[in-house]
Formats: structure tokens, sequence, C-alpha cells
């Protein structure tokens, strides 16, 4: 497998204030761009496809820094399922995306929420969050996410069509998951924003089908948002930025997002759902936009319109603020090095 060796420019040094520019719709020093995640693949050519110390348990977040850096981004995630900060037991029943939703589902009723092993946020390891400021080259921060969202977890445990029928016939029930759900993912985050590593935080969790949320906006309202808010709140008061990475189409509760959530920034973008040169014209005013251009056109265009999109995107948003450059939702495997890095040096060009 080959090596990249890709450099930004020679010039290029990570100073994650221009992050918080584009947070904060503020002019930026320059094009900057944003990404969620990277394919191991990816990151093992970025990096020249060093061997790593399997003993040292900092290996591969050392190596993601080193593949960002070389990429030329201010900053690098690191995600709460490498972590293993906040993990919700699941069944190990075996899951097949062609049969129910509910496969795999483990709390059904009063007592199977009693006798679930609910994690306790507050006897989780942060270390690797503190030793790996020794590793972070100067300017850059990390940008901390969890191990999947409040929507996404309560769908697990209990089952998606068996949480459309709880929520009818057990509200009580349905409430009491929710909470027990967004209480630790709340402490997560106000744990792990007041690190001093931690420049931001993403907030993940999917939202929406293509055509419309998972759930009715009014339940997302009832049991999901009031959660994302004391979140966003905990985030603010560490004195950090709250990212929201949510899929699907989510028109009916952008408002929420932005007014009532007060999200600093949105990402995943997907054409079929809204183009992210759209979602800038209708937000952008009120919210950050992050990445966007989507997965499927990186897998399917040239290199050529990949780099006139990308050149387009910077050149419409980089005097009116509140852009980082790059995909739809994140890098994965199956995407050409030579599609992303037409990508990526797009910032290279406008400079």
């Amino acid at each position: 497998m080959g090596s990249l060796f890709y450099k930004r420019s020679k010039n290029f040094t990570p100073d994650f204030q221009n992050i918080i520019n584009v947070l904060t719709r503020k002019t930026i020093n320059r094009p900057t761009l944003f990404e969620f995640a990277l394919n191991d693949d990816l990151v093992d050519r970025l990096t020249g496809n060093i061997n790593v110390d399997r003993q040292d348990k900092l290996a591969i977040f050392k190596k993601n820094i080193r593949a960002f850096e070389n990429a030329g981004y201010d900053y690098t995630t690191i995600s709460g399922w490498r972590t293993d900060t906040l993990i919700f037991p699941k069944s190990n029943a075996e899951k097949k995306e062609t049969v129910s939703m509910n496969a795999g589902s483990i709390i059904t009723d009063h007592e199977s929420f009693e006798k679930y092993s609910w994690p306790n946020p507050d006897n989780s390891n942060y270390d690797i969050y503190y030793d790996l400021k020794s590793d972070l080259p100067d300017g850059m921060k990390l940008i901390a996410s969890g191990n999947g969202g409040i929507l996404e977890n309560v769908i697990e445990l209990v089952g998606f069509e068996n949480l459309c029928l709880l929520s009818i016939l057990d509200e009580d029930l349905t409430t009491k998951i929710f909470d027990a759900v967004g209480s630790r993912f709340l402490r997560y985050y106000e744990i792990v924003s007041s690190i001093e590593t931690i420049g931001a935080c993403i907030v993940n969790d999917d939202w929406g089908f293509k055509n419309q949320t998972i759930l009715s906006p009014e339940m997302l309202r009832k049991w999901v948002f009031p959660w994302h808010r004391k979140i966003v709140e905990a985030i603010h008061d560490a004195g950090k930025y709250a990212i929201l990475h949510s899929c699907g189409q989510l028109k009916d509760v952008m408002d929420d997002v932005i007014e009532y959530m007060k999200y600093d920034a949105k990402h995943s973008f997907e054409d079929l759902i809204l183009p992210v040169e759209e979602a800038y014209e209708l937000y952008s005013s009120r919210i950050a936009i992050l990445g966007g251009i989507d997965v499927d056109f990186l897998s399917r265009s040239s290199v050529e319109a990949i780099t006139n999109r990308s050149l387009l995107l910077l050149e419409k948003t980089i005097d009116r603020n509140g852009y980082a450059l790059g995909s739809g939702n994140s890098i994965p495997n199956y995407i050409p090095d030579e599609k992303y890095i037409a990508m990526i040096s797009a910032v290279n060009l406008i400079l």
C-alpha cells in the first residue's frame, strides 16, 4: 500500500483559532478544513505507513494526529468509540439489516430497565485526553465526539419499532430510558469539555431519514432535544464549542438546533436531502456550516469536478464566514486518494 506524503503547504502550521473563527462565524485567516473522521487506511497512507507500537495505548491516537496534521487540519478528532469512555452494553444477538430493527434490543419493560447495567461516566478513564497533550503540535487541539448519540443508543437498546409502540403504551418508561441515556451523555460531555486538550465537541446523533425525521419533531422535542440543550450549555460553560453531527432530513427541526439547542455548527449533508450550497444560503447567518461535499459525489465524480465544486464553495463562503471545507459525512475507505486530495487541496489553490 503506497504513501500519500501529502502536505497542505510548506508554510502550513495548525492553528485552532481558525476553527474557532469558523464556529463563531468570524473572519478567517485562511481557508479551513473540517472532517469528522478519516478511515484507518487513509490514516496509514497519510503517515507513510509507519509501524506503531501495539503496546502503546496512545499509538493509534498519535498516528491520527500526524495524519490530520499532514492533511492540513487545525485539530484532530478523538472519537468516543475509540476511547471507550461511555459504552452502553448491547445484546450479543446477531443483527441482520434485512430483519426487524428491533433485533438485539435489550430493554423491553420496567424490569429489564432496572436490571440493565447502566454505565457511570464518572468511573470511565479519561487519561487518553490528557496524555495526548505532549503529542499535539503547537496550535492544534482535539475535537471530542461521543460513542453514538442519545437517540441512536436508545434505539439500539429498545429497538425502533418497539420504541414507537412504547412511546404510546408506556410514556413513563420511555421517558426514563431517554433520561437514563441523556443524563449519562450530559455527564460525559461535562467531563470531556473541561479537559485542556479539547477545543470543541462533536455531539453526534442521527435524527433523520431521507425525507423526514426518524421520530416526529414533537417526540424529539419531548425526549431528545432537552438533553442536547443541556449538553450544549455544558460545553459552552466550559468555554468550548458545540458541533452537531446529525444525518438525515432535519428541515423541520433546524430552528430547534439553532435557537433552542444553540449549536455553534451543523455537520453532515447529503445532496439528495439538502446540498451544502443550499444549506449555507439558508442557515449560515445563524449557524456555521461544516463540510458538505457529498460522499457519493466524492465517490463518483472526476477529480476535476471535485476540485471545481470545492473551489466554488470556498469562493462563495470565504468572505461571508462560517464555513469549513470537507466531506458531507466522513472519508470511508472506498474514496480514492486522488479524489480526497482533490477536495482538500482546493484550500491551497484559493490562497
